[in-house]
């Protein structure tokens, strides 16, 4: 399964996915003007995230922060700001941290060197190696998920993807395969052919350049790898959210702590609800505990569905007022008061941003009910 690959057919499959790919490749942004920033920022978004989801913000990205040096010396409530909403918000502070490392030890230049660029925050081997490759020359070869599938496809692997021996010989054919100096232009290929033509559920092997170098598609079975053991079902949770609002109609939000999920994001305060709880009750036991308030829980504004990679949740935001005490940062980094049109200044998950949304609509509509 790991065993060096016939020279013959190591040429045929380079010549084959380099001429593809320069007669294939989709034009997108950061293949335009490439530098060691842009490939990085593009390398982090592109993480566990569509191409099409990351094309507007790689772009609003880079006009907020045009050069590391702009982004280390940005606060990190504005960096969260123009990330909100893409997710995944560990890289968005991994990323920021990332570019003060360098301001501070590389003169605001992005190292060259593996072992400097896999020292900093947020980058692993695959990064290094996509960086390393594509900014520098180095002879890296990357292994996503996209390389998984078409390498497991091409020498059918049989072994669960999930292991560390399935890893290991993906990474050694990958490495083998890899031709020198011409490693960034062969890692993209892979990956755009697994992310356009040799895809999970329908591949294109009709389209497919290197189909007749293909053990999968001769057995007539490509979906059948990679092989993967049965995920465990993913928890599902319910989740309170109240939304409270003071005499002058403005709006209590609290700022998570950094080392917890979402870190840096701002919410409207609340948390998961333990068995046996209503959504009043969990709400008014959130509050008094994260910001040490006592409310009165009203009716239900909306609730939100929404999935995280670990779980899913319904988020249930109830309309709620003060009842006694003053806020107090407690289970949280920070809180305010804020106005309607103050939500924009601050950086919200996307499943706040429903209820911001919903409030919004509710604002609008006020009118025509009088």
């Amino acid at each position: 399964m790991a065993s060096p690959i016939p020279n013959t057919r190591r040429a045929a499959l380079q010549e084959a996915l380099l001429a593809w790919y320069a007669a294939s490749a989709r034009d997108l942004p950061w293949r335009r003007r490439r530098t060691p920033y842009r490939v990085w920022l593009s390398e982090i978004m592109l993480q566990q995230t569509r191409v099409d989801q990351v094309i507007g913000y790689y772009r609003r990205f880079l006009r907020r922060f045009p050069s590391i040096r702009a982004l280390a010396a940005a606060p990190s409530g504005d960096v969260l700001k123009v990330w909100e909403g893409l997710g995944y918000y560990t890289r968005a502070r991994q990323l920021h941290a990332a570019a003060k490392k360098i301001a501070a030890e590389h003169g605001g230049r992005f190292p060259r060197e593996l072992d400097a660029i896999r020292a900093l925050p947020g980058i692993g081997p695959y990064t290094a190696a996509a960086i390393g490759s594509l900014a520098f020359g180095h002879h890296a070869a990357v292994v996503d998920g996209n390389v998984i599938r078409v390498l497991t496809r091409l020498f059918a692997i049989a072994d669960d993807v999930g292991k560390p021996s399935a890893r290991r010989a993906v990474q050694a054919l990958a490495d083998d395969l890899l031709p020198r100096g011409r490693a960034g232009a062969f890692n993209e290929a892979l990956m755009e052919l697994g992310a356009t033509v040799c895809t999970p559920r329908a591949p294109r092997c009709d389209a497919c350049p290197v189909r007749a170098h293909c053990a999968a598609f001769a057995a007539g079975t490509p979906t059948a790898y990679p092989r993967k053991a049965k995920k465990a079902p993913v928890p599902h949770k319910h989740v309170g959210a109240g939304v409270v609002i003071d005499a002058r109609g403005r709006f209590l939000i609290a700022q998570r702590k950094e080392t917890s999920m979402l870190g840096g994001m701002w919410e409207f305060p609340g948390g998961t609800r333990e068995p046996g709880e209503t959504n009043e009750e969990c709400i008014a036991r959130e509050l008094k505990e994260e910001l040490d308030i006592d409310v009165e829980v009203g009716a239900r504004l909306i609730t939100v569905p929404h999935a995280f990679s670990h779980f899913t949740m319904d988020l249930h935001a109830h309309r709620c007022r003060l009842r006694a005490g003053r806020p107090r940062a407690i289970h949280c980094a920070a809180w305010r008061w804020v106005t309607m049109a103050e939500f924009d200044q601050f950086p919200f998950g996307r499943a706040d941003q429903h209820i911001i949304a919903f409030l919004r609509r509710q604002q609008k509509d006020a009118p025509r009910r009088r």
